[in-house]
């Protein structure tokens, strides 16, 4: 063969791997389900520039008289990263067409595979056609076709093409596959960017269930495409079958939206509407809900639920970043009434409690910035609205904190600011057990903190660890609150008032490291204590952000054991613990923590009244606290036990905390936690409460697996929540169904109990029913 002839039969060659490639990325193309994939490159452009075309042959042919140019026997064709094997290749100089003929197989640089019998296209691939096509890609979907036609170098057809992402069983072969989507003909349409499967039949272990004369979704170069998206489905006690269909829109390349209509059997039409749009820093996303009730009675008599009849919601997030270090947003939402999202559990809006907020945050190296004002959303029956109107606003709420760059004296100086202003329309007070608690008074009140803080570490040769500590802090507060009427305590009537308080404090700790042939542990005892005088105006000021305390061993070691800014730890304290670490060769593994606290002198702050009785009962209130702790270990079969308590420092008494065992392997899993937390009649518990929750999964067979569990109320010997389900899982498809009953009869919710179900079909899409609970 002359050089010039060489020369021009690679170039022919080159197109024919090229072309061949082409069919590779339409092989990936009923994956576009997911409509994630990158927009569309020239294959051409992905061969490296001078890439070099190597050719293995057992012969090669020209015929001057046919102009037939041929590579006859065992041929490999390896060229930018594309391979190819048949028995022969073969080009028509005259025709302008190109064969490669006996068992065809070509891998493209993404991995993905073709076989064909024989492939015939022209010198440019506009056109051609394949025999017995079969192709395979990187993510395990699967293609076959009995012939597949390239036309005008814009549309490929398959004709009975057969899809399925499901491994072909190792047993037997032959045997179908879970599922499968049959069609008569596969056309995918370069201009449009679209497949579309004419006369096509889904089947599920061989059986047809499902039959459409044709379905056209975008491919996978196109990332949106206005269009119906799956539907859902939902079962509920007193909404009934729901029965949902979102259209999405393509508005923008920076805009989009869903509508999305959903029948109820027993309630009606829920249209629900999505508006998304990106800016260059930023997102908003608004959405709309609405519905005119059918059957309002269905819900139990005197709710919000029973009570409104049209409903409905209008709600907006949205986040900008400002520059680097400054972001900006929003998440709000108004409604008709106080449980319209809750009962329609309209997605991420189903909480008892919805947070509206406004922020400004900023983050540099050594400080941060955050400014936030709230509005809380209490969804639940109540038509009165009581508990949303006993929140408190908050407008705003500033924190700031800030690391001085510089060591001072050798240490770290840093300072916090908190700004808090708040007001209240209604008073939040109820009585528990003989006890009154002003959670919220109504009016206003601010409160201006700041604090400097300066701590340096030293290790001493022998290991000891020594931090000094020095702090100071001020508060300022505006007062202009109702009276909490029959409070026993002596709240300050004054309009104003403001306190400090001076720390200095010292902490010790001596890591002990001890070592075995087969085993490490390390001991560390840890001793602190702070010296402070009385805490001003104890139990004397509102308490709005300090009402959540518990002690345990996770909080025996903070500096101000209290939640909040309200409240400061005052008098001299000590703190006092060890902790341990134990790890073995064998696999085990231990942890733990104990300690106790002791008030040295000065007023305990913890023994002092304020308006919610935040101290009563918690541990703290004597001079000796109870003893607290946590532990566990792990073993290499599987179980653990971990462990968190609160005893009585005078008989032991087990006050609070949880026992959590667990156990799992590859086919059983499960989980038990005994919880206890003991009455504290002045803090708001009245009675001890016990509730014993587990979680358990078993697999049988090769894909299936059983799950359930319950919450169980012991104190009144009641199932708060039951769950069980079914669950299908193997490479290509998941199947979930779950039943959920759910009591509590201080919160009349929509329904009592739902089923919930999702059936995926991997790359392309899930059928949904309700929500499924995987336990």
């Amino acid at each position: 063969m002359a050089a010039g002839d060489r020369k021009y039969f690679s170039k022919q060659l080159v197109a024919l791997l090229v072309g061949a490639a082409s069919c590779s990325y339409f092989g990936s193309a009923p994956a576009s389900y997911g409509q994630a994939s990158a927009p569309e490159q020239n294959i051409e452009k992905k061969i490296p520039e001078g890439a070099k075309l190597l050719l293995s042959a057992n012969e090669l042919v020209y015929n001057r008289d046919a102009d037939l140019v041929s590579a006859v026997g065992g041929v490999q064709i390896n060229y930018g990263g594309y391979k190819m094997v048949a028995q022969k290749v073969e080009y028509n100089q005259k025709t302008g067409r190109m064969m490669a003929l006996g068992n065809v197989e070509m891998v493209s640089p993404d991995g993905n595979r073709i076989y064909a019998d024989n492939l015939d296209v022209t010198d440019n691939f506009s056109d051609g056609f394949l025999n017995s096509l079969r192709i395979e890609t990187t993510d395990n979907t699967r293609i076959v076709a009995e012939s597949g036609e390239r036309v005008g170098g814009t549309k490929m057809i398959l004709n009975k093409g057969v899809y399925t992402a499901c491994l072909p069983c190792a047993e037997d072969p032959k045997r179908a596959p879970f599922w499968q989507v049959k069609a008569k003909r596969v056309i995918q349409n370069g201009v449009t960017h679209t497949i579309r499967l004419e006369s096509a039949r889904f089947e599920l272990l061989g059986y047809p269930i499902a039959f459409l004369p044709f379905i056209e979704v975008p491919d996978n170069t196109v990332k949106r495409k206005s269009g119906f998206l799956f539907p859902t489905m939902s079962l509920s006690q007193n909404l009934g079958f729901g029965l949902s269909i979102p259209y999405y829109y393509v508005i923008s390349p920076s805009m989009d939206a869903t509508v999305t209509t959903t029948g109820y059997t027993a309630q009606g039409f829920l249209v629900e509407g999505e508006f998304r749009q990106r800016f260059e820093n930023g997102t908003h996303i608004l959405r709309v809900a609405g519905i005119d009730q059918a059957k309002p009675d269905n819900f139990s008599s005197g709710t919000s639920d029973a009570e409104a009849s049209r409903r409905g919601m209008v709600a907006s997030k949205a986040e900008f970043r400002i520059n680097p270090r400054w972001t900006f947003g929003w998440d709000v939402m108004v409604q008709s009434d106080n449980n319209f999202s809750k009962t329609y559990k309209l997605r991420d809006l189903t909480g008892t409690d919805h947070t509206n907020q406004i922020y400004l945050t900023g983050l540099g190296k050594r400080n941060y910035f955050d400014m936030r004002a709230f509005y809380f959303d209490v969804q639940d029956a109540d038509r009165t609205n009581t508990a949303e109107k006993q929140q408190a606003i908050v407008y705003p709420s500033l924190d700031y904190h800030y690391v001085a760059p510089q060591p001072l004296a050798g240490g770290e100086l840093s300072a916090d600011v908190n700004l808090t202003n708040i007001s209240r329309t209604h008073d939040d007070f109820y009585t528990v057990d003989g006890f009154d608690r002003f959670r919220g008074l109504k009016g206003q009140t601010s409160r201006l903190t700041g604090e400097l803080e300066w701590k340096r570490t030293y290790v001493t040769p022998t290991g000891l660890v020594i931090t000094p500590l020095l702090a100071a802090r001020g508060d300022a507060f505006a007062l202009n609150m109702n009276d909490p009427t029959g409070y026993a305590g002596n709240y300050l009537d004054d309009n104003s008032a403001t306190r400090s308080m001076f720390t200095a404090g010292l902490e010790m700790r001596y890591p002990i490291l001890m070592t075995t042939d087969n085993s490490t542990h390390i001991l560390e005892p840890i001793a602190q204590i702070y010296a402070r005088p009385d805490e001003q105006l104890a139990g004397r000021l509102p308490n709005e952000d300090a009402q959540s305390f518990v002690f345990d061993a996770t909080s025996l070691f903070d500096r101000d054991k209290f939640s909040g800014y309200d409240r400061i730890e005052g008098g001299t304290r000590a703190n006092v613990g060890v902790q341990y670490t134990g790890t073995f060769d064998s696999g085990y593994k231990l942890h733990g923590i104990f300690g106790q606290s002791y008030q040295i002198a000065g007023q305990n702050s913890f023994a002092t009244d304020d308006l919610v009785n935040v101290g009563a009962d918690s541990g703290l209130e004597t001079t000796r606290s109870d003893y607290v702790g946590l532990g566990g270990v792990e073993t290499p079969y599987g179980v653990s036990v971990t462990a968190s308590y609160r005893l009585d420092e005078k008989d032991f008494e087990f006050r609070r905390g949880d026992l959590t065992t667990a156990y799992q392997n590859d086919t059983f899993q499960t989980q038990v936690t005994y919880t206890h937390l003991s009455a504290q009649p002045a803090y708001g518990f009245a009675e001890d409460n016990d509730e014993i929750q587990t979680n358990s999964k078993i697999k049988f067979k090769d894909y299936w697996s059983i799950f359930g569990g319950i919450a169980w109320d012991l104190n009144n010997d009641v199932l708060s929540r039951r769950t069980l389900g079914l669950t299908y899982e193997d490479e290509c498809t998941i199947f979930t169904i779950a039943y959920t009953d759910t009591r509590d009869s201080d919160d009349e919710t929509a329904s009592d109990w739902t089923i919930g179900a999702r059936l995926t079909f991997r790359t392309l899409g899930d059928i949904k029913i309700g929500t499924d609970t995987v336990q």
